[in-house]
């Protein structure tokens, strides 16, 4: 599993840093990566990533690699956010599980839609509180794990003397 990692998200990730990518935009690419990655509705991190990704000139490569491996803890999160907007908005507990959740999906987008149009508002808006702060701390972290990877590239590189 570790050489899986290592093979398919940390060196195409690092290797973007030789060929240009500043370590700012790398850790913002994976920072927002993350967080857009686990917005608590189903089916749209993949079209936000890629809107942010061209309007803000990102490497689009990068944030959908990260926000592809996001889908495990997008689904653990979505109960939480849900939970955080009731609280939000002084709604009532809903019942909820994962089990339910994906049983109503299975019987079709649309219905879904109207059967958990509360959570998915409550769900939504709980993220939108939390995302730039995680955004923000997730890139705080990791500019300077991105710089000193860059940098121990450029000494792999340099030519000995």
């Amino acid at each position: 599993m570790i050489g899986w990692l290592r093979r398919r998200v940390i060196a195409p990730l690092l290797s973007l840093l030789t060929h240009g990518v500043s370590p700012q935009r790398l850790a913002l690419c994976v920072s927002i990566g993350v967080v857009v990655g686990n917005i608590p509705i189903l089916g749209v991190s993949t079209a936000i990533c890629a809107l942010i990704a061209l309007t803000c000139r990102l490497n689009l490569p990068a944030i959908q690699l990260v926000q592809a491996l996001m889908a495990p803890t997008q689904l653990l999160l979505i109960i939480p956010f849900v939970r955080f907007g009731e609280w939000i908005f002084h709604a009532p507990r809903q019942p909820l599980s994962i089990e339910a959740a994906l049983a109503v999906v299975a019987k079709g987008v649309g219905e879904a839609v109207v059967v958990l149009w509360d959570s998915i508002v409550h769900a939504g808006v709980a993220w939108l509180l939390v995302a730039p702060f995680a955004i923000f701390i997730l890139y705080r972290i990791l500019v300077p794990v991105f710089r000193h990877a860059a940098e121990r590239i450029d000494r792999r590189a340099a030519p000995l003397a």
